[in-house]
């Protein structure tokens, strides 16, 4: 049993490494249900790519997959361009609406597609303890590639994230940037949703970073905390769902609940921010 939970084990903790990253950049933001959002939109296009003679109705053809994450593109394309100083709308609105219409729009092209929608859901929902160790191995390497992209762009990024207005006054280029934030953010979130999930994928983007917040304010030391969070709660809730029989996915999400309430309850206790 421990060696049938270990790759779903190892798929977790990447996760937690790339996601309590990202979740930073958006509890920053201010744009929360973002990976809701191009998690959708990127079910959209899966949806989509059924219709299309190429994919053979085969939901895990790789046409499938990059039609899925160029839809994810559009999305990021639509979220840099609507991010402005004063703007009348806010971008948290525009993001709610993509996600409630390419809901409804997916809903509809799954039910011309009866033979496939079963597959869509599961695709959707994500079933963590079907990862294989090749998957694993081919998430990391992407996983990866994106952490070395925003290392070495990270005065960038996080100048963007921090202070939007400071970072325009500056001279940069808030709106590409923006796009190559969203464009690699989706790159992730099409990769981990089919693995985890949405329910499990949001939680590993914003629960650490809430978290650490709640100690920290010094990026460096909010991203120990959320690394350090979501590694004991990864090996938590597999540790709990071989012991309880439990569906894996369900108890990392509780789980990341249970520790997020212990310490929001616990934190009066320190008199200062680390």
């Amino acid at each position: 049993m421990l060696s049938f939970l270990a790759a779903p084990f190892a798929a977790s903790l990447i996760l937690t490494g790339i996601h309590a990253y990202l979740g930073v950049h958006v509890v920053e933001r201010g744009v929360i249900f973002v990976d809701l959002s191009l998690a959708q939109i990127a079910a959209l296009g899966a949806t989509i790519a059924l219709f299309l003679p190429w994919s053979n109705g085969d939901p895990h053809a790789p046409m499938v997959y990059w039609v899925s994450l160029a839809f994810t593109f559009i999305g990021a394309a639509v979220f840099s361009m609507i991010r402005v100083k004063r703007a009348r709308i806010p971008q948290e609105a525009i993001i709610g609406i993509c996600y409630a219409v390419a809901s409804a729009a997916a809903i509809l092209a799954m039910s011309k597609a009866t033979s496939e929608s079963e597959h869509l859901k599961d695709m959707l929902v994500g079933n963590i303890l079907a990862v294989s160790w090749p998957e694993v191995g081919r998430t990391a390497l992407l996983y990866g590639a994106i952490g070395a992209f925003h290392f070495l762009f990270r005065k960038k990024f996080l100048a963007i994230s921090m202070d939007h207005a400071r970072a325009e006054a500056q001279g940069i280029s808030v709106k590409f940037w923006d796009f190559l934030f969203y464009a690699s953010f989706g790159f992730v979130v099409t990769s981990s949703v089919s693995i985890a999930g949405v329910l499990l994928v949001f939680c590993y983007l914003i629960v650490p970073s809430v978290a650490a917040m709640l100690y920290a304010d010094k990026v460096g030391t909010r991203l120990a905390i959320g690394w350090s969070m979501g590694t004991i709660v990864s090996a938590l809730g597999v540790y709990l769902s071989l012991q309880l029989d439990l569906p894996t996915g369900a108890t990392i999400v509780c789980t990341f609940g249970l520790v997020l309430i212990l310490m929001a309850s616990v934190r009066p206790l320190f008199h200062r921010t680390t």
